[in-house]
């Protein structure tokens, strides 16, 4: 198991309607680690302890899912998830608890629900993309515990049925 990306957008992008395009991301987002806080979501992130996105704080999607048949380069910069793993049917954890570790120690997370695609994806990645991601465009998450995550060889461990710490 892999973390192939990470994303940190201290802005929110897709605001106003996918036509008039995406706002300016000042620093990009793609970051070779992040910072995790029980609780609050990823520190630096735009929805870093904001109590309105507490259940989906950090965005979790499995890189199988990418639709690459529409736009080959589709990466998290287009899809605006936190974490993309590889070799792991994220989605299918859906009201789990699972731990991520890529070597300075266990996060958890409460996987809270599927992570809808919007319009947005036909725009960033290409007609059909939201389609495409739809049930399988990743999960908004709550993590439990702090930590750090970085892009790399990773374990994957489930815990239990979801649970707020």
């Amino acid at each position: 198991m892999q973390v192939v990306q990470l994303l940190v957008s201290p802005v929110h992008r897709f605001s106003g309607r996918p036509a008039q395009g995406p706002s300016a991301d000042p620093v990009g987002g793609l970051v070779q680690q992040i910072r995790v806080r029980r609780h609050l979501g990823i520190v630096g992130d735009r929805y870093f302890a904001q109590r309105a996105h507490r259940d989906a704080a950090v965005t979790i999607m499995a890189e199988e899912n990418l639709p690459t048949s529409i736009d080959p380069a589709v990466d998290l910069q287009k899809t605006r998830r936190n974490i993309l793993l590889r070799g792991i049917d994220i989605d299918a954890y859906v009201d789990w608890t699972v731990e991520l570790d890529t070597g300075d120690g266990p996060i958890a997370f409460a996987v809270n629900r599927a992570a809808r695609p919007c319009a947005w994806m036909d725009t960033l990645i290409g007609p059909g993309a939201q389609r495409t991601l739809r049930g399988k465009g990743g999960v908004r998450c709550t993590p439990l515990s702090d930590g750090v995550l970085r892009v790399g060889r990773a374990s994957f461990q489930v815990v239990g049925p979801r649970e707020w710490r």
